[in-house]
């Protein structure tokens, strides 16, 4: 992309209230990036000490996670293996030119976090509206990760409980909903409450590990199956064509990491949007492949009636995959930390942005509003997961608010930022960059509107 004379955010009055806000939230950085701070002066000093292949490893440990228990059910809902391939590679060309954009734009703003670039090129509304997508965004995925705890804990439980079959009632500590409380009040609560969060690097490492071994198993699984395991329909076209467009909202969800590629592209030696535009590329393409594999796999497995979380598909006693439930338990329960971290950090940036308080006047009340917010947004959460045993009606929802990050907000900074430069002609490859941007935003918007209807008039009035 060819950067104009102007800059992005040479005017800063409709923005520069917020730099306290901005540098007391930190927000939704990579587990393994550390920038360096936003007031360095000259280029030289804003390089960091990631190196391109380092770079490629922290997006695809930020794209892969546990998203990819849904991608088998997907492939199912877009009609078959040659549906869901298609979808995934159409999708995949604007997944890496919002990327792209993001570097081009944070360079061109001088801004190191997602929302502050959205902030810088497009403007206090849909800054704003960003962070609430944030905060909404890493609220429903943490519902979804108490959901998967409770999946994958009853599985575990019913191998080692062996229930009579006249028995008409589990025994109470096998319940779902104590299982998952229990859990949640034991790990995940103490894990959420301390201002950092220094393990992210050790739950990174811990995540791609866990995603590497669910894949494996039930790629194995599918080339070795059960001898019990039933021949299954295995559909080869949607039931609708509407049911195409029912699976965007997995394959956001799974390949949504342009929240934290700010951050990354901005910790690298060589923070260039060519060299970035290699990187996510060669990312992308390795999370295909992990995605693609256990879609196809999963899904020729058990057909249409594969389960939205595929491991649930499998007999309880089977110990590979029970090892892979275990993975994707430790991984749920290191991740919704930090996924409650990024959420509560909007929180607190909306608050001094709005609040009118400086951060040295705040920081004497900053312990006690971050308890209460932690132990809202930990209670909230849970108890929407007890009450919402179906995960494909979260993802669902947060998959739809995925699809702006993925297209809506990377669009409008590009239109914005063409539109923000100064030239006396404009050339085809202006206009075409402009065109990009609004099909972006048609497109994110459309996946928005369409899968969030869909939740909230099919699935959760269900």
């Amino acid at each position: 992309m060819a950067q104009g004379t102007g800059s992005i955010n040479s005017d800063y009055k409709d923005w520069e209230w917020s730099d306290d806000a901005g540098e007391r939230a930190r927000l939704l950085q990579s587990p393994s990036v550390e920038t360096v701070p936003k007031n360095s002066e000259s280029q030289g000093n804003r390089l960091g000490s990631t190196s391109a292949l380092g770079a490629v490893f922290i997006v695809v440990n930020a794209a892969l996670g546990a998203g990819l228990l849904n991608f088998p059910a997907a492939f199912s809902m877009a009609g078959g293996v040659a549906a869901g391939i298609a979808l995934q590679m159409c999708m995949l060309i604007f997944i890496i030119g919002g990327l792209v954009i993001l570097a081009y734009c944070s360079q061109a703003s001088n801004e190191r976090t997602y929302q502050e670039v959205v902030w810088a090129v497009c403007g206090k509304v849909p800054g704003v509206l960003c962070e609430v997508a944030i905060a909404v965004y890493t609220f429903g995925t943490c519902i979804a990760f108490l959901i998967i705890i409770g999946d994958q804990e009853d599985k575990i439980i019913a191998a080692l409980v062996k229930e009579p079959e006249e028995v008409g009632s589990s025994r109470w500590y096998t319940d779902r909903k104590f299982t998952i409380s229990i859990t949640a009040f034991l790990l995940i609560l103490p894990l959420s409450i301390p201002k950092e969060i220094g393990f992210q690097k050790y739950a990174s490492s811990l995540s791609v590990i866990g995603t590497w071994y669910v894949t494996a198993v039930i790629i194995i699984k599918y080339i070795w199956p059960d001898k019990e395991l039933v021949p299954v329909e295995i559909p080869t076209s949607p039931s609708t064509w509407t049911a195409v467009f029912n699976a965007m909202p997995t394959i956001c969800f799974g390949f949504q990491c342009h929240v934290s590629s700010v951050p990354v592209f901005n910790s690298m030696k060589q923070p260039e949007v060519k060299t970035w535009g290699a990187v996510v590329t060669a990312a992308m393409v390795i999370a295909l492949f992990v995605y693609t594999g256990t879609g196809i796999c999963g899904f020729l497995t058990f057909g249409a009636g594969v389960e939205q979380d595929v491991l649930m598909s499998y007999p309880s006693n089977d110990i590979p995959v029970a090892i892979a439930r275990a993975f994707i338990i430790l991984c749920v329960l290191t991740s919704y930390p930090i996924l409650h971290f990024c959420g509560r950090a909007v929180l607190e940036g909306l608050w001094l942005r709005y609040s009118g308080i400086t951060v040295e006047e705040d920081v004497v009340r900053e312990q006690r509003r971050r308890l209460l917010q932690t132990i809202s947004w930990f209670l909230l959460t849970l108890l929407l997961a007890l009450f919402i045993p179906d995960i494909g009606k979260v993802i669902s929802v947060i998959g739809g608010l995925a699809a702006c990050f993925i297209f809506v907000f990377p669009g409008l900074c590009l239109i914005q930022a063409k539109l923000s430069e100064i030239q006396e002609t404009r050339a085809i490859s202006w206009w075409a960059q402009v065109s990009y941007g609004v099909f972006m935003v048609t497109l994110g918007a459309f996946i928005f509107g369409q899968t969030t209807a869909n939740a909230i008039f099919v699935d959760l009035t269900a």
